[in-house]
């Protein structure tokens, strides 16, 4: 068994997209960062490989200071995978803040992590993995309309990025930071809006398109105009656009969140899979 890492995007992508297209909605993450990999809009990607007798068997991606997602292809070797990808992070001193993968993988890996290091693992999001082949018509739907988010709704925009980093407790951004992510999704027309009476009170955005899916993602509404239905709209009628693209959308919830699992599931999203978050810190 060996462990292989990759500075060409295009080497680890002849590895991974194969094993990504089996399972194009469970790997969308995975699948969606490395397309980003791919294009050039991520500096300094961790990727690397797990073989055994020249078949993959495990497939690592982190791109700092976001988590390290895994797959596993053979769970029969899944423990000395683990171990290989542990002991290559500890003797090349790699730091490992946190991991992102399907639930029963990330317990394994994080057992065998705590086992290794001085360092605990914590949830941080408890996450259910959604598909929407098909949009619920007969919804009811709120008042108003979406739009495209415009260049003059990027201070608004930054201000709701930041409030969506803490309600999902993503690693924090600076405010150039924000004011960067914001003007570089809005001139990609990523960035949707609903506006009920032109104020805009919710957003969402595509995010990690590849072949034939696209998520859904920074769905946020401030807390001034919550519980009236807009961000369940909003993500109806953007979902039902995207739909016009792609074979499927995928999205990630926050399972701590009941209120919205119900109303993504109302629209026609399905839970196919069950993820989690986890974080490390030094056992006090």
């Amino acid at each position: 068994m060996k462990l292989l890492t990759y500075d060409d995007p295009l080497a680890f992508a002849c590895k991974a997209e194969p094993i990504l297209s089996e399972g194009e909605d469970v790997y969308s993450l995975f699948n969606g960062v490395l397309q980003a990999i791919k294009a050039g809009m991520v500096k300094d990607p961790f990727m690397a490989s797990v073989e055994l007798d020249g078949r993959v068997i495990a497939l690592f991606q982190m791109t700092p200071p976001f988590p390290l997602n895994m797959i596993f292809t053979d769970e029969q070797h899944m423990n000395s995978a683990i171990d290989t990808l542990a002991e290559y992070l500890l003797s090349n001193e790699i730091e490992l803040p946190s991991i992102i993968s399907l639930k029963p993988w990330a317990k394994r890996f994080s057992a065998s992590w705590t086992a290794k290091t001085s360092q605990s693992s914590k949830v941080i999001m408890d996450q259910g993995l959604y598909r929407l082949d098909n949009v619920n018509e007969t919804l009811d739907k709120s008042p108003g309309k979406h739009r495209l988010a415009e260049d003059s709704d990027r201070t608004l925009l930054e201000e709701w990025y930041v409030g969506f980093i803490g309600d999902t407790k993503m690693p924090e951004v600076t405010s150039d930071q924000a004011a960067e992510w914001v003007a570089r999704t809005v001139e990609l027309q990523e960035i949707v809006l609903w506006e009920d009476n032109g104020v805009p009170v919710a957003c969402a955005k595509r995010a990690r398109p590849t072949l034939n899916s696209v998520t859904v993602s920074f769905v946020y509404t401030p807390p001034e105009f919550r519980r009236k239905g807009y961000a369940q709209t909003l993500v109806a009628d953007f979902s039902k656009d995207l739909l016009n693209d792609y074979q499927f959308c995928m999205l990630y919830t926050d399972m701590m969140n009941p209120t919205s699992n119900k109303i993504y599931q109302e629209i026609g999203y399905q839970k196919i899979a069950d993820s989690v978050q986890l974080g490390f810190e030094v056992i006090g």
